[in-house]
Parts: C-alpha cells; structure tokens; sequence
C-alpha cells in the first residue's frame, strides 16, 4: 500500500509528467511529421550543456535563476542553428541533427571529466530526478507551458514555420530540468508514435493516455520495487506506447482502413 509520505513524493512526480504530457504530445506529432526525429535529443543535449556550463562556472551559477536561463540560451541558440540547416540543407538535416547531439555529449562529457560531482551530475541531467520535483518548481513550467498551448490554439500554424523551432528550445529546456532528457525523448516520440497511423476521432485523447499511462505505471513500479523512476517510467512509455498500437491497428474505427493503421 502506498501511505501518505509516498504519496506525498509520488503526486508533484506525476504532475511533473502530465505537465511535460501537455506540449510535448503536440510537438511531438510535429516532430514525427516532419521527419526530424532526433531534434528533441538534440536540443535536450544543448539545453544540458548550458546547465553544465553554468554548474561549472561559479560566477554565472551564483547568478538567479542560472539553472533555467543558461540552458535555455543554448537551447535558444541550438534551435536557430538548426532551424538555419532546415532552409539550406533539408536533405541531410537528420543526419546533422544526429551528428549534433553527439558533439553536444561529447562536449558534456569532456566539460565534466575533472570534475568529482561529474558524473552524478550527468546521470541527473540525463536520467532526471523526477521524484525529487517538489510544488514550487512546477509553477514556471506550468505558466510557459500554458502560454504555449494558448498560442497553439490561437495560431496552429506557428508550428509549421520556424517559429516551431523557438517552441521547441523553450520547452524542452524547461522539461529536461524536470525529468531530464531521456524522458524528454520518449514523451515526445512515444505518444507520438503509438497514435502516428491512427486517424479516430480521439487520437489526441488515446496520444495523452499513452502518455499518462506510461507515467502512472512507471512511477508505481518505481515505487514498489525501488527502481530508477526515469528508467522505470520510458520503460512503461515504451510498453504503453506499443500495446497502443498494436490494439488500435486490431480495432480500427469505422471508416480507418486496416491499410492505414499498418
């Protein structure tokens, strides 16, 4: 059973996810139809450079906020670079954004080699710390969340330009900093891709209950067999995601052609 202290650590855990859920299904879906897989792993990896960038410099560290603001420069900055390569070198953008996240953990690993909190550090950036997420830090990424969303709403073609781009580095930024960046990849690819050759009525609805699902599952096996919550829950993302898939291209809705699901 799960007492109060559990619950206590479990709820701002989950929220952070449903949080994270909220835009990163839409960009996602973005992502996915615009063939640039490797983006979000991308940005995420800048966005964690700029985080270790300014735990390694004590003077920009004792600054405010520098755990939000420095990572989403280079975020910002990773973005515009790669929004540049889209007009110039459409063709080979996914191998470059490929080639980019691998200079982008290279840099990670070279900047932390001396340092003795390095590779704890690294393994937060990378694995997050989502049960550690206390009330108060959901606030900022709720407000820039929902001021997300409310411009996808008001104008659905911002994330056809380039605009989708400065988005992205936004969000992401802030997401890494909640659940780190294996968990930024797999709730944007996941969801995603269990609903990509669904065309029901509810596949945003069905993309969410991947998603949550996937979190739910995941922070309760952590919890009852104290398992790494990031690991635990891309695992159950992952399984989510695929039994998804497999049970809507059984059930196709009335007028979806087995054809389209497969």
């Amino acid at each position: 059973m799960l007492d109060l202290e559990l619950m206590s650590i479990l709820l701002p855990a989950l929220a952070a996810g449903v949080l994270v859920l909220s835009t990163h299904v839409v960009l996602g879906r973005q992502v996915l139809k615009r063939g640039i897989i490797f983006i979000d792993l991308a940005i995420a990896q800048v966005a964690a450079l700029g985080a270790i960038v300014a735990h390694l410099n004590h003077n920009i560290e004792a600054l405010p906020f520098s755990h939000v603001w420095m990572p989403a420069l280079f975020a910002l900055a990773g973005a515009g670079f790669i929004a540049w390569l889209s007009k110039r070198m459409a063709g080979e953008l996914e191998a470059i954004i490929g080639c980019f996240y691998v200079l982008a953990a290279v840099a990670a690993m070279l900047l932390l080699s001396n340092d003795p909190h390095g590779a704890e550090l690294l393994k937060q950036l990378m694995s997050g710390q989502i049960l550690w997420v206390g009330w108060s830090q959901l606030l900022l990424p709720a407000l820039v969340y929902s001021g997300v969303l409310a411009l996808i709403c008001w104008r659905p073609r911002i994330l056809d330009g380039a605009g989708f781009y400065l988005l992205f580095a936004l969000v992401i930024t802030l997401s890494v900093e909640l659940v780190g960046v294996y968990l930024v990849f797999s709730t944007l690819i996941l969801p995603a891709l269990a609903l990509n050759k669904y065309r029901g009525s509810f596949s945003w609805v069905l993309a969410y209950g991947v998603g949550l699902s996937g979190y739910l599952i995941g922070l309760l096996l952590s919890a009852s067999f104290d398992l790494p919550s990031g690991a635990a829950i891309v695992a159950a993302l992952a399984v989510s995601a695929l039994l998804f898939r497999l049970g809507l291209a059984k059930a196709a809705p009335v007028g979806v052609s087995q054809a389209s699901l497969s």
